[in-house]
């Protein structure tokens, strides 16, 4: 297995992008297999690392830690996927991209039964489908508090609107992917730690970011593009597999599939988002000093 432990000193050497080698950050992006923010901050010439479960999906798995990020935190670095050991003198930077699933407030409708929606909250029933949310969202929002907590100096947590605003704290900014640059309509969250809020370029929400159907239902355009991708992609690996959606196995298997896609491909950070955080936060001295909370 190749090693590589990077001191102060190989990793300047390594770096030929910035302007300023003493800018260069060793960072951490957690729960992001797509690779967009570090991709990002590689671009920029910093040495970044990507870190999810699941392998990535960015074409670098020499720059992606497939496991537990409290691991890689901890030991500051591990293996990659590509089977690299990789070790950094400490992280100056972690962004972390924690799964929304439980803690967005556009799936509070699935905590209870709907035929209790008149009673009070506490006296209403798990929703049939889903009776272990409520666990779900505990863990989840433990999670969220692990990597807020976490031993680095700078921290950058990613989140829809939530309940991590009344459980925890109000964000230090909430945006658009428009303002950036981005063809999208997203309500995104920021908590920081030391950090400078990201400046917005755009300030007129431009034409086109909804699909209106013909029962006037609208979505999001990124959001409809997404489920169109998740869609393909499913059926492709339908065909390829030999799944038979006839049968209940088959349909399971599609459905997992299926919801498994959609949840990464909606996840990804858009490209001029991601652009943006290497830009503001990888051109920060050292020294400076932002907001503590």
């Amino acid at each position: 297995m190749k090693r590589i432990h990077l001191t102060e000193e190989k990793l300047g050497s390594l770096i030929k992008n910035t302007s300023n080698k003493n800018m260069v950050m060793n960072v951490l992006i957690g729960c992001e297999e797509s690779q967009a923010v570090c991709k990002a901050f590689r671009d920029l010439g910093h040495n970044a690392y990507s870190c999810d479960l699941q392998k990535c999906s960015g074409g670098h798995p020499e720059w992606h830690f497939n496991c537990d990020i409290f691991k890689v935190i901890a030991d500051k670095g591990g293996i990659t996927q590509a089977g690299t050991e990789v070790h950094v003198p400490k992280w100056n930077l972690l962004i972390a991209h924690p799964p929304c699933t439980y803690l967005a407030t556009s799936g509070a409708q699935w905590y209870y039964d709907p035929a209790d929606k008149d009673l009070p909250i506490d006296q209403r029933r798990p929703h049939p489908l889903y009776p272990n949310r409520a666990k779900d969202r505990e863990e989840g929002a433990e999670f969220f508090m692990k990597l807020a907590n976490a031993d680095v100096d700078r921290i950058a947590i990613e989140n829809p609107v939530g309940i991590m605003s009344t459980r925890w704290r109000k964000p230090d900014q909430i945006f658009q992917p428009w303002q950036f640059g981005d063809p999208a309509r997203k309500k995104t969250c920021l908590w920081l730690k030391n950090l400078p809020v990201l400046k917005p370029e755009y300030f007129e929400e431009p034409e086109g970011l909804e699909v209106v159907f013909k029962s006037g239902k609208k979505n999001p355009t990124w959001y409809y593009e997404a489920l169109q991708q998740a869609y393909a992609e499913a059926n492709e690996w339908a065909n390829e597999n030999n799944i038979d959606k006839s049968t209940p196995e088959g349909k399971k298997a599609y459905k997992d599939y299926l919801d498994n896609a959609r949840r990464r491909i909606r996840s990804k950070t858009f490209y001029n988002v991601a652009r943006k955080m290497a830009e503001t936060w990888g051109s920060i001295p050292e020294d400076a000093q932002f907001l503590k909370k």
